[in-house]
């Protein structure tokens, strides 16, 4: 499992035009499922993600949480985040979960965090050929796995 956490200022998700999911200051969230990820491990990972300070605090450092903040979070699955290119140029996603196994632990990992926070999550579509745009806030980017 692979998350790439980007602080945004705001962050949203189009699919055929339409915006599906849409937040104000937080963390926009890129999840990418392996074909060996578990339960174990989408648990764990909605664990960090809930503890980790990349909010800025009074004194303009990197130490409150998302909750510390009162800001959002849209997770976002994207399978491309497994790409190999060991074979060549073009990308290999072979080490991918399966939409069948990808799509019930995406799912986990939403549900988990939302409890961990204590707010509702919205998500792109999985599966969609999806439009996600940001403004990233720092910029702070960091990739969990």
């Amino acid at each position: 499992m692979v998350i790439v956490l980007q602080r945004v200022l705001s962050a949203s998700v189009e699919v055929d035009g339409v915006c599906v999911a849409r937040i104000g200051h937080g963390y926009l969230l890129l999840v990418g499922l392996a074909g060996t990820d578990t339960p174990a491990e989408v648990k764990r990972l909605a664990t960090d993600v809930s503890k980790v300070r990349l909010m800025e605090d009074e004194q303009g450092k990197m130490g409150r949480t998302l909750q510390d903040a009162q800001g959002e979070v849209l997770a976002v699955s994207q399978f491309t985040l497994l790409a190999s290119f060991a074979k060549g140029n073009r990308p290999s996603f072979h080490d991918a979960a399966r939409p069948e196994l990808a799509e019930p632990l995406f799912d986990q990992f939403v549900r988990e965090l939302a409890v961990l926070i204590g707010q509702k999550i919205p998500t792109g579509v999985f599966g969609a050929d999806m439009k996600v745009a940001l403004i990233n806030d720092g910029p702070v980017t960091v990739v969990l796995t």
